[in-house]
């Protein structure tokens, strides 16, 4: 029991550390329980879901008054009105595949070989966008046009496939689309609060009855850990990004995919 509430830990760390910046925190839990083992196959990826909810309450208490004035300005400001509804527009895309899929997602994509490829694939991407020389001319994330909204939506889906990143995938939508790094970053920190709650919820409605009075006390470790380095995490994401761009997260990505496909060549 105490090797695997260790496990949980490390796990609820990684979740935490990797949730918010574009590197794709599902792609590194389920190679780390892939590798080192976490309890039964079906488990852990129900596990690797439940615990972002963590990383989700560390978001949402960073933004509790952000969050408290939006919805006060909502009655008020037909600027916040736009805005709620823009990530909405956004969230749905993800939303109605992510339902439609899920049988697909979980059986066929959640495999190792498909992870690496796309972490070596998005860091390859990160390090593109880094050095296009894009001229930016929205730095106000809350303030993108509807048609932008939808776009980074759409975008957002290919996060589905493990590896890809959801953070990743919406930031460079939205740079694509005219955003600066920061306002791209701050976005997928207003997208992740419906996905991730809808993720956790669907999940939790599809899995549930797979979760034991043991496996409670295991994801309430790694959902604690998670919830402290996400909290970290976001409170220094945006001013890094902001100075030093992507290339520390694309070359992650790419290390860690490529170990990752030495591994599965030389240990299945």
């Amino acid at each position: 029991m105490i090797a695997d509430v260790a496990k949980a830990a490390m796990l609820g760390l990684v979740e935490g550390l990797t949730e918010y910046i574009p590197v794709s925190s599902t792609g590194h839990l389920l190679l780390i329980e892939h590798f080192f083992g976490f309890g039964d196959k079906n488990f852990g990826k129900t596990f690797a879901v439940l615990i972002q909810m963590g990383a989700i309450l560390a978001l949402l208490s960073i933004y509790f008054l952000r969050l408290l004035r939006l919805a006060t300005d909502f009655f008020i400001d037909a600027r916040a009105r736009l805005f709620v509804l823009g990530v909405l527009v956004a969230f749905l895309p993800a939303a109605i595949i992510g339902a439609i899929s899920y049988g697909f997602i979980k059986s066929v994509l959640f495999n190792p070989w498909v992870i690496c490829f796309a972490l070596i694939a998005g860091g390859a991407v990160l390090l593109w966008i880094d050095q296009l020389g894009l001229k930016p001319h929205h730095s106000d994330a809350m303030a993108f046009s509807l048609p932008m909204y939808l776009g980074i939506g759409l975008f957002q889906c290919a996060a589905m496939i493990p590896g890809v990143s959801r953070s990743g995938a919406t930031i460079v939508a939205a740079m694509l689309f005219g955003a600066d790094r920061r306002s791209a970053a701050e976005f997928s920190f207003w997208l992740a609060m419906p996905t991730m709650v809808g993720a956790f919820a669907y999940d939790l409605y599809k899995s549930g009855s797979q979760l034991t009075n043991a496996n409670i006390v295991l994801i309430a470790v790694g959902f604690i850990t998670s919830f402290v380095f996400g909290w970290i995490v976001v409170k220094t994401f945006l001013g890094y990004v902001s100075r030093h761009g992507f290339g520390l997260f694309a070359w992650w990505r790419v290390a860690v995919g490529t170990l990752g496909l030495i591994g599965l060549a030389l240990f299945g």
